[in-house]
């Protein structure tokens, strides 16, 4: 034998030759398998996946007539395409060793990717009933997307056509901030990057520096199945369904279909469908303001029109003053004419009996009690006058019908005046939320290109382009340059007066 031959010699000559123990001939054995398949690329079917607590994973690769046993350590786990699966149909790339302690032979694998297009989707679809199987796609536990987000997440490469369309999209639509976080969106490391950045985006503070997003855009072109299988991964999945901020994923065409886009909160077919799903229209908006701001108004002249109309009825239903006081005239004049003539009536009798009496007395006894009787009489009679008077005044007094309808009149104006009053101030209320109304007193609201709205002159710069709105249109305008300094005109000498000057207000 050759120098390189790992057995000895002597087991050419059995006769004379030592015997080698078991772990001897294990081992050499173990070197010369190695030397010979030192790297090598084996295409077979998944079976008895078992993953160690150690990280390790052992598995069998088989075809329909051998197999072998195959080892991936733990640090070359990460590093795979895709995760080993019973059933899965692989390429492995490794090299071949023994196990000694069992007297077999392995495959100790470095990489390992699936045998086709048909074993991507198959792994896709086990994964994709799993998750669903864990309720990790249920709409229910689903954000809902804001209205009018102010501040927008978008995770996408930071160069190409999709960041450019989403950003001329949301310009367009909303003013609102947008946020980029860059991230490659094709290789090994894209899905991690992209999980990492939906868990930034979640982790930033209400109140930081950097605003946290009301809403998160996941954007990616077309490309084959490969390009897209990152946004497959299980762990991006997971990250996009925890996100508290509703995730808006647009990977791929409309025909493109990935494992995050059953995980996000909406799905969007183009990116440019994203910005549109995350953002109103200012226009529309605006139009709606306006007709609700009519609506408001007819309301209003509907709600007056209505009170006058019952004001007006219930007006109608009351009786006219002029009934009211000639019926209660009436009654008072038939009350004094009568009281005369009952007056008149009661003196005839009273005389009737008085002489009556008188006939019946002698005439010495006559002369005093008819003096007393005509005392008494004359005593009634100025007693029967006062009370006659105070009865008249009395029923004058609870009879005055115009004093009482003046009143009611009066009632019914006060009331007509705090309606009036309501009404002014439901119409001064409207006009002073109105962000119009300032425009048709000259005034001019000043916006970025992009329609934000600019507060202070020391947010410009120059050069930066602004537009300015005024009640009948708006004008693109540029910063020229820096404000200039103005110094206050030193103030005039008073010129001598006669009088002093009146105030304004007086």
């Amino acid at each position: 034998m050759s120098s390189t031959d790992p057995f000895p010699s002597a087991l050419a000559d059995p006769g004379n030759a030592p015997a080698f123990s078991v772990t001897e001939l294990a081992f050499a054995l173990k070197r010369t398998l190695e030397d010979a398949f030192g790297h090598v690329r084996l295409r077979g079917e998944i079976s008895k996946v078992t993953r160690h607590a150690s990280g390790h994973i052992y598995l069998t690769l088989k075809d329909d007539k051998a197999a072998i046993d195959g080892v991936i350590w733990k640090g070359s786990v990460r590093g795979l395409k895709a995760q080993p699966e019973q059933g899965l149909e692989v390429i492995v790339t490794g090299r071949i060793t023994t196990y000694p302690a069992r007297s077999g032979y392995q495959i100790i694998i470095e990489s390992l990717e699936p045998a086709g297009v048909g074993a991507l989707l198959a792994q896709l679809e086990r994964l994709k009933a799993r998750l669903t199987t864990e309720g990790l796609f249920d709409a229910a536990r689903k954000p809902a997307l804001p209205q009018m987000p102010t501040v927008i997440g978008v995770i996408t490469s930071p160069t190409g056509a999709v960041i450019r369309d989403i950003l001329h999209r949301i310009t367009d639509r909303w003013p609102a901030r947008v946020i980029v976080w860059p991230v490659v969106v094709q290789g090994d490391g894209a899905a991690a990057q992209v999980a990492r950045a939906i868990a930034g985006f979640n982790g930033l503070p209400p109140d930081g520096p950097v605003p946290r997003p009301d809403v998160l855009i996941v954007a990616r072109g077309g490309g084959s199945i490969e390009d897209l299988w990152p946004f497959n991964d299980e762990a991006l999945a997971r990250a996009a369904a925890a996100s508290k901020i509703p995730l808006i994923s647009a990977v791929g065409h409309e025909t493109d279909t990935t494992l995050i886009d059953y995980a996000a909160a909406r799905r969007a077919p183009t990116p440019t469908a994203a910005a549109e799903m995350a953002t109103p229209v200012l226009a529309d908006l605006r139009a709606s303001l306006s007709v609700a701001g009519g609506r408001l108004d007819r309301a209003a002249a509907h709600g007056l029109e209505g009170h006058r109309t019952r004001l007006a009825a219930a007006a109608a239903a009351l009786p006219r003053l002029a009934d009211l006081v000639e019926l209660a005239g009436q009654r008072f004049d038939f009350a004094a004419s009568r009281l005369a003539a009952a007056l008149a009536a009661n003196v005839a009798v009273q005389a009737q009996r008085l002489t009556g009496v008188a006939a019946r007395l002698t005439p010495p006894l006559l002369s005093r009690p008819v003096d007393l009787a005509g005392q008494r009489l004359g005593e009634l009679g100025g007693r029967l006058g006062a009370s006659m008077a105070r009865q008249q005044a009395t029923t004058a007094q609870r009879a005055d019908l115009p004093g009482l309808g003046l009143r009611m009149q009066q009632a019914v104006l006060r009331r007509l005046s705090r309606e009036a009053a309501g009404l002014d101030r439901l119409e001064q209320l409207r006009r002073s939320v109105d962000p119009n109304r300032p425009l048709s007193l000259g005034f001019a609201r000043v916006h970025r290109i992009d329609g934000t709205l600019v507060t202070a002159a020391s947010a410009l710069s120059a050069g930066d382009g602004l537009r300015l709105v005024f009640a009948d249109g708006d004008r693109d305008v540029t910063v020229n340059g820096a404000a200039p300094s103005r110094k206050p005109p030193p103030a005039a000498a008073p010129a001598p007066s006669s009088a002093p000057q009146g105030s304004l207000f007086d």
